[in-house]
């Protein structure tokens, strides 16, 4: 920017750039009072509080201790300390719906437009970026910044549905946590339970579903790998929120029903233990059936739901409701079953728990004070009501956290969009005011004031195209609104010129200047386009100058003018370079460019005007030129020129 600043007239850039400085009005103010106001304070009167509506906080100004006229008629003062909360909150508040209405697109050239010679430096007010930078002072695009960041938060925005679209990148290693955590069951219950077909089948059932769903996450992460069948299963399934969730679902609904295994329990218990002991039961318990059968332990089927409520927890993108609803079902099924069908289970645990505390103490005192008073029917669905509890009380923090990353980042990603639009727009202007690779220059490294940027070119070809007669046409009356109509026409003549050097055939071209109604080009002033062997710089110029000629020709036609025109050519070494401290202007000195501009001054209307050396090379490649003869030229003295008439094809 502050380059952009040095290059344009302050008061062209601060209109392209924002209008930031709003107007001041006036305010008189009487004199006794005005001297009497503190410090870097305002002093205001009570009449004029009453207007604020609270939307300041102030605190008294005391002004009868310093003016007897406020003191003599008891008028109560006040100093302004700022914005109230609430005053802070409502411009948050009108920051944030300013920000909401913006439509902003998905890349830098989709929101720029892009810069054409057609495009009026007038009409820069019309864009998107400085009506935005026209509507905000610094102060208030600090209230924007302030207003995203309570956006950010806000509840509404934490409901949005594009977090909920968004890939679930991590699901595979959420499924490989499960997995992990459903070895864990299989080792528990294998090692504390009696082994039977059924659980052998549970146990490959569900490691074939995981192993498989793992599976599919590792083809969608290798995607390159795989055919193209299975790559289009594996995206609908990973990148669907829905589609993974049902799996994950699917998932801990089997690992639990290793849980409950139902052939470890049965309604009738052997307690061993209690053999030869006196103990009062139930009528229907069976302490010692005739057929032995293994003693069970119901805590473990407990720990074993806890595991799988654990790998409820693993999945992270899931809502924390969807988590609180898979929870419960699991629960409740678990509870359904031990606390009414399988309720032996517990009660038989506790008969152990009694006979062994009996079988190991002497005295019936201290074994009353060591049986648990509290039994595992009650103590487990408490046990596990707490533990749903928390996890789900874990899973709103973790949702709520990764719903604030997201938009914390949606936040950052806009912002950077901006800051390169912005960029872009600063890059395009100074591109037009500029040669792309000296703008580069400048941009790439800080430019001290006494720096000089020049470069010596070889060979290039210098053109002057001036409007002979522009003068007489320029005139200041009241119809033409004091001449501004007739600088209106020449600035759309030398926007078509712009529109026709910007062609991508004319590449090689860089216009210089614009001094009046002359217009300035050059080619071959930098590597990328001068052509040492073919010269097709010069031939390009050659070419441009009888465009200029037609594009006259059309705008007299449909102007209803008969403006003239001279253009001189000449080539031969210059040297190109940047001065000036402030406004630097990039222009090409030299006997080049002097004999091109006598060319012009020199010239004939409608006609090209060449020197020698340029004569030789446009012949070689088929120009037709016609010989005008010796001109008397200023500090040259007389030189043989030529006019050129038409391309190697001809008119």
């Amino acid at each position: 920017e502050r380059l952009l600043l040095s290059v344009l007239p302050r008061h062209v850039a601060m209109e392209l750039k924002a209008e930031i400085n709003d107007k001041k009005e006036d305010i008189d103010v009487p004199q006794d009072y005005s001297q009497k106001k503190m410090t870097t304070r305002i002093h205001i009167t009570k009449a004029t509080l009453q207007y604020l509506h609270g939307d300041y906080e102030v605190e008294p100004g005391f002004g009868g201790d310093r003016n007897t006229y406020l003191k003599e008629n008891n008028i109560e003062t006040f100093l302004v300390l700022g914005c109230s909360q609430k005053r802070k909150d409502e411009k948050a508040a009108m920051a944030k719906s300013a920000m909401m209405q913006r439509v902003r697109a998905n890349s830098t050239e989709g929101l720029m437009p892009r810069w054409g010679p057609d495009t009026r430096f007038s009409r820069t007010k019309d864009s998107k970026v400085f009506r935005h930078m026209e509507a905000l002072n610094p102060e208030d695009e600090v209230d924007e910044f302030l207003g995203r960041a309570i956006d950010a938060r806000s509840i509404d925005q934490l409901r949005k549905d594009h977090f909920s679209k968004k890939v679930d990148d991590r699901f595979g290693g959420y499924v490989a946590c499960a997995l992990l955590v459903f070895c864990f069951i299989c080792l528990i219950q294998i090692i504390i339970f009696p082994h039977t077909p059924l659980m052998l089948g549970f146990y490959i059932t569900i490691f074939i579903i995981l192993v498989s769903i793992l599976f599919i996450c590792a083809i969608y992460s290798c995607v390159k790998l795989f055919p193209v069948a299975l790559q289009t299963v594996t995206k609908k399934i990973v990148q669907s929120r829905t589609n993974s969730t049902l799996l994950t679902c699917d998932r801990e609904g089997l690992v639990d029903c290793v849980g409950r295994e139902r052939n470890l329990s049965s309604s009738l218990v052997t307690l061993c233990l209690l053999h030869n002991l006196t103990q009062s039961a139930q009528d229907g318990l069976t302490l010692c059936p005739s057929q032995p059968t293994p003693c069970h332990f119901p805590e473990y089927f407990c720990y074993s739901v806890l595991l799988t409520l654990l790998a409820c927890s693993v999945f992270l993108h899931i809502s924390s409701i969807g988590k609180l609803a898979l929870m419960v079902l699991i629960l409740v099924t678990f509870l359904l079953l031990v606390e009414w069908p399988q309720v032996a289970l517990f009660d038989n645990a506790d008969l152990l728990l009694t006979a062994n505390t009996l079988f190991n103490e002497t005295a019936t005192k201290t074994c009353q004070e060591s049986v648990t008073k509290v039994s595992l029917k009650v103590m487990t669905p408490v046990i596990l009501t707490v533990f749903v509890l928390a996890l789900y009380l874990h899973a709103q923090q973790v949702e709520s956290i990764a719903r604030l990353d997201f938009l914390w980042k949606l936040q950052a990603t806009e912002e950077k969009e901006e800051m390169e639009e912005l960029r872009g727009y600063n890059r395009r202007l100074l591109h037009n005011i500029l040669p792309k690779d000296v703008a580069a220059h400048f941009l790439t490294r800080e430019r001290r004031n006494d720096e000089l940027y020049y470069q010596s070119c070889e060979c290039v070809a210098v053109m002057f195209a001036s409007i002979s007669n522009f003068s007489e046409f320029y005139v200041e009356l009241e119809a033409n609104n004091e001449g501004v109509e007739c600088l209106r026409l020449l600035n759309e003549i030398i926007a078509d010129f712009d529109e026709i050097i910007s062609e991508d055939k004319f590449r090689q071209l860089e216009k210089i200047k614009t001094i009046g109604s002359t217009y300035m080009a050059a080619s071959g002033l930098n590597d990328s386009t001068y052509d040492r062997e073919g010269r097709s710089h010069i031939l390009a110029l050659a070419d441009y100058a009888m465009r200029l000629k037609e594009q006259m020709k059309y705008i007299n036609e449909h102007s209803f003018n008969n403006f003239q025109m001279k253009i001189g050519l000449n080539m031969g070494p210059v040297v190109a370079g940047v001065i000036g401290a402030r406004k630097p202007q990039y222009d090409i000195w030299g006997n080049t460019v002097n004999v091109a501009s006598r060319m012009d001054s020199t010239g004939v209307p409608d006609c090209i005007q060449v020197t020698t050396d340029l004569y030789h090379v446009l012949v070689d490649k088929g120009y037709h030129l016609d010989h005008r003869g010796l001109v008397k030229v200023k500090g040259k003295g007389e030189m043989t020129t030529y006019f050129l008439t038409s391309g190697p094809n001809g008119p």
